[in-house]
Order: C-alpha cells, then sequence, then structure tokens
C-alpha cells in the first residue's frame, strides 16, 4: 500500500545541512489527548492543541515576553518537505524510535500524501511514508476549485493517541486517485516512532444513509469520494476518530457528512448527514476540527445549505436539515445524533447569499461560575432590529453560583455567538435565542477559528486586526478590550497562545502574504507586538510564501509554521542551529 523510509543518522546529518539557518482549564479538557502517562506538558496531540481547541500551550517555559523580540528570537531553519502543509504540523516530546534514540518529534502531512517524522529540535528526518498505494497520485484540484491547490492529499490535521498501539498512533485521512475517476479517501493509522501502518489499516472511506438529498439513489444518499475532502482537523474523542467533510467549493452535488472510526480496529462506527433530505451544507470550518467537551459532546458550525424552517414539536427541523448551524452532537451506542442547535432567524437568507456560519470553527469555553446575578438573560429574547418578539425578561438560571458551560463560534456575517452548550437556543423566526450575541463584532469575514486564554477569547477576521474579548462574570465585553495595531489580509489569522501557567502570555499569529509573516503579540496587550518575522534585518527570518489557514504550533521553546514547501522553525537565537 504504501512505502515508509527511516532515515538513519548519517543520512539524516548530510540532509540536515540543506536547512536554512486562573482558568482551570487543564482540570476540565484533560480529554483523549492528555490521559495518558506517556503523555509530556509540550504535547500537541490535535488541530490547536486540545479537544475544546483553544489553541493554547500553557506549559511553556522557555519562550517569555522578555526574550521574544528580533534580537533574541528568529527562524533558526526551515525543513523541506514534499507538498504543501496545510494540516498544523503535531509535536510529541520523547519518542523512542528504533534504531534512533529518544527524540522530540514533530509531524508533518503534506498534500502529496507524504508523512514526516522529524527530530523537532534538528529538523533531522527520523521517518518518511508515502500513503499512496501503487500507480496512484494525489487527487487533482477537483473541477477547477482553487481552495486546495495544485493537488489535495492530507489537507485536515492529523490526531495522535499516545496509548494507542505500542508506541502511540498518529491518524491521518488521506485523498488519492488511481486514473480519471476513481477517488479514493481512507483512513490511516501509523505508529508514530516508526511510520508503519497498524490496526490492519488502512481503510477506505465510504458510507450511505436514507435521504432525498443531493447525491442519493433509490432512497439512500451515499458518500462520493470524489466529491470531497477532509479540510477540518480529525477529532480523537472517546477511542473514536471524527471525521467531518467539506466539498470542493459549492460544486454540487454535496451535503454534510461526518464519519466516525474505531481508533482501535478503523471500523466506521456512526454517521450522521446534516443535509440528508436537501443540498450543500458541508463543513468547512476553514481548517479547524470539531470541537469536543469534557463528556464527549461534538461542536460544529455548519456551512451554508438546507435547512427546515419547519420543525418538529422539540423545536427541531422537521427533515433532519441543518445548514448553516451551530450544532451539538452526541456519540454513542455506534450512533451520531444532533443533541441540539442553534440557528440565525434569518439562516435562509444567508445561505442564500453564501453568508453562512460555517466558514469558522467552534470553541468550547471552561466551565464558569457566575459570581453575581446577571440583570437579563442577554440575547435569548432580544429580538432583532425590526423583528417581534417578547421583551428582555430576567434569567431565573443566571444566578449567582450557577455553572456556565459554553461555547463560542464565528463566520462570514461578523457576528460573535456565544451559545449555552445546555441548551443552545435552536431556530426561532423572528429572533436569534442564543444565550449571548455581539453583532458586527469582527470587522471582517471570519475564516478560521479563536484561541482562549486567561478569560480572553481571540480573533483575527479577514481585513481585520486580532481583537481580544473579555468573558466576565459570564457575558463577552462589547468594544473589545485590545487588538492589534496591524491587520491580517485574506483568510484572517487564528491565534495560538503560550504562556507559562497564566504568566508571559503571547499570542501568535502567521499572515499569509507572498511573504508570510510570523507575529507574535502581548496577550494582556495586543497593541504591543514583540515580533515579526518582517522586522530582522536582511531578511533574516523570511521563511517562505503565505499558506492559507495555517496555524502555528509552539512547543518545548520553539514555533512550528507549515509553509507551501516545508515547516519553518523559530526559537532563541542563542540556543538555535540544527
Amino acid at each position: 500500500m504504501r512505502k515508509v523510509q527511516a532515515v538513519n543518522s548519517d543520512e539524516a546529518t548530510h540532509s540536515s545541512l540543506f536547512f536554512t539557518c486562573h482558568w482551570s482549564l487543564v482540570a476540565a479538557f484533560a480529554l483523549t489527548a492528555l490521559l495518558t502517562a506517556r503523555a509530556t506538558a509540550q504535547d500537541v496531540l490535535t488541530w490547536h492543541n486540545d479537544n475544546a481547541r483553544t489553541g493554547q500551550n500553557l506549559h511553556e517555559t522557555i519562550l517569555t515576553l522578555a526574550n521574544v523580540n528580533p534580537d533574541t528570537f528568529g527562524k533558526l531553519f526551515v525543513i523541506p518537505v514534499d507538498g504543501k502543509v496545510d494540516a498544523q504540523p503535531l509535536y510529541l516530546g520523547g519518542v523512542v524510535t528504533s534504531g534512533q534514540g529518544t527524540h522530540n518529534a514533530l509531524y508533518v502531512a503534506t498534500e502529496n500524501d507524504s508523512v514526516y517524522a522529524f527530530d523537532a529540535d534538528t529538523g533531522r528526518t527520523l521517518w518518511h511514508a508515502s500513503l499512496l498505494a501503487p500507480g496512484e497520485t494525489p487527487s487533482d484540484h477537483r473541477g477547477g476549485c482553487t481552495q486546495v491547490l495544485p493537488q489535495i492529499g492530507i489537507t485536515a490535521t492529523p490526531a495522535i493517541d499516545r496509548a494507542s498501539g505500542p508506541d502511540g498512533t498518529i491518524y491521518i485521512v488521506a485523498m488519492s486517485k488511481n486514473g480519471p475517476r476513481h477517488y479514493f479517501q481512507r483512513l490511516h493509522a501509523l505508529d508514530v516512532a516508526t511510520g508503519g501502518e497498524e490496526f490492519g489499516g488502512p481503510v477506505e472511506i465510504g458510507a450511505a444513509i436514507p435521504g432525498t438529498g443531493d447525491e442519493s439513489r433509490d432512497g439512500q444518499v451515499l458518500f462520493n469520494p470524489a466529491q470531497y475532502k477532509e479540510r477540518p482537523g480529525l477529532l480523537l474523542v472517546n477511542h473514536t476518530i471524527v471525521t467531518a467533510w467539506s466539498s470542493h467549493c459549492d460544486f454540487r452535488p454535496y451535503t454534510g457528512w461526518v464519519i466516525a472510526y474505531d481508533e482501535r480496529t478503523l471500523r466506521q462506527t456512526a454517521v450522521l448527514n446534516l443535509t440528508p433530505n436537501g443540498h450543500e451544507g458541508a463543513i468547512w470550518s476553514s481548517g479547524a476540527g470539531p470541537a469536543a467537551d469534557a463528556s464527549g459532546n461534538i461542536y460544529l458550525l455548519d456551512g451554508n445549505g438546507t435547512f427546515d424552517t419547519t420543525l418538529t414539536a422539540e423545536g427541531f427541523p422537521s427533515r433532519g436539515d441543518y445548514g448553516n448551524s451551530f450544532l451539538k452532537l452526541s456519540l454513542s451506542d455506534r450512533r451520531l445524533l444532533v443533541a441540539d442547535y442553534f440557528n440565525m432567524f434569518d439562516t435562509v437568507k444567508e445561505s442564500h447569499a453564501d453568508q453562512d456560519l460555517g466558514s469558522g470553527g467552534a470553541m468550547v469555553l471552561p466551565d464558569i461560575k457566575v459570581a453575581i446575578k446577571l440583570a437579563t438573560n442577554l440575547a435569548r429574547d432580544l429580538a432583532p432590529s425590526g423583528a417581534s418578539g417578547p421583551a428582555p425578561t430576567e434569567d431565573k438560571r443566571s444566578a449567582a453560583g450557577k455553572v456556565l458551560r459554553l461555547a463560542v463560534g464565528a463566520g462570514k456575517d461578523r457576528n460573535i455567538y456565544l451559545v449555552d452548550r445546555d441548551d443552545m437556543g435552536k431556530f426561532h423566526p423572528d429572533r436569534n435565542a442564543i444565550y449571548q450575541e455581539l453583532p458586527k463584532a469582527l470587522n471582517g469575514e471570519e475564516f478560521g477559528a479563536p484561541a482562549w486564554f486567561d478569560g480572553r477569547i481571540y480573533y483575527g477576521a479577514v481585513g481585520d486586526s486580532i481583537r481580544a474579548f473579555e468573558l466576565s462574570n459570564g457575558r463577552l465585553s462589547e468594544p473589545p478590550v485590545s487588538k492589534t495595531r496591524n491587520s491580517f489580509v485574506y483568510p484572517g489569522a487564528t491565534p495560538s497562545i503560550s504562556a507559562n501557567g497564566a504568566s508571559n502570555g503571547i499570542v501568535w499569529a502567521v499572515e499569509s502574504t507572498n511573504h508570510a509573516t510570523l507575529r507574535a503579540y502581548d496577550a494582556s496587550d495586543l497593541s504591543r507586538e514583540l515580533y515579526s518575522s518582517n522586522l530582522a534585518a536582511s531578511h533574516r527570518d523570511r521563511f517562505g510564501e503565505g499558506n492559507k489557514f495555517i496555524v502555528p504550533t509552539i512547543a518545548n521553546g520553539k514555533v512550528y509554521v507549515g509553509t507551501t514547501d516545508g515547516v519553518a522553525v523559530f526559537g532563541l537565537l542563542a540556543t538555535s542551529g540544527p
């Protein structure tokens, strides 16, 4: 099926010469990725660091507000690879490899259907695996769609479980083709130490569910691997790999698929289609993986598509079509179900105008205990401008001592939606019945996801600065409490956070221009820029062309940034060098 190449020390040393020189969040979100004794504090095992998708590493003791500056911090080297790096690089500390000792390992996947394990400190190649079967190539970009160019292989960020298999396992979805009409989507499970395939993998991905929507035949909606790409990062929760599927541009036919697999057997365990009797409604999220809470509930933002405004007695769409919704999914007994949802009062209009919520990703917030009683129920009974609806009423559920379980999302309409995970609000034709809404809080469309640190939510929309909104006593601040002096061109930025507990908080973001820029800011005051890769003299820190939706990975004193042909590695210059 595939070729694994282990690189010995002499070869790796030779190749390296080519390198260009007090929120209790940890307890609340110690989900599957952190439940093993072998895990290190620095491990980055999934998209945006954890299943809540907070984007924070709270164990960074090397990088500080004092030493992240152009004089002491910069580019160390660039690791070349064989294709575009759209997936976020992942990191494991202390990996024992066969015959090569123990290494901090960096895992990089490319659109050429390759997976690499590198020594994260030197850039030495530990192993390289091609996920192509004999006679296959990566997929073409499908009908002229320009979202992923020039080929489609591995787009979604993988997920790692250190307790799976003998050494730990990295789970990956790869797309390939064999001839002009034969396309494949496969789930792979690779040993993190060797790159070898595990659990009898890979397995081909396919599905069928009852319905009359796009790509249906004889009352069954079929998953056609040619019509989809796995863009959102993989979610590993309760020993289950959850995949969520994007279309190629808006090229119909397509619908909204979520497909789950057992991580230990790779058997398909559950299938859900979010528009089974309609069309569109794929999961875009600009690369953001579905989020999960400590109970294993899954949260995602769906793209533009069919939404049934006729509801059941329980308030759910009568035909099961959830286009353009903020969704909560439950996963149990081999079933994926919509447990709750929120949708905007003008959702049909938004979908028709391609102003969908699904361009962004969802984030789960830590549980919050309200200190004082809130005066109103915030947005739950506030009608939008010009719409009818009841006047604001007192919210008995927001009494002092109540524990709030919230999630947040934003998309193309520039609004920030803060939902109660226990009661998301569903659909009402005359109002947005949610916990809190910040209308036009962003100065551009959101193509990414927020980060969370020390009571603040950080958003970086298109053409906008990165903005920090403070969550105080259960409410988001309006206007933002801090923002960067510079703005970010399309697609904006998905920030990442490094900190040592609550101290030395740094917001990291990549600007995707022709010469990509890595930027760092003081998390407590975003107007204070600590570092920009453009500031170093003689273009010292230039590292390549900007790459859409890329998210920086921060671990053990280094910052890793995917590019169109490699991974740039940044760190303290005094300790630099492969």
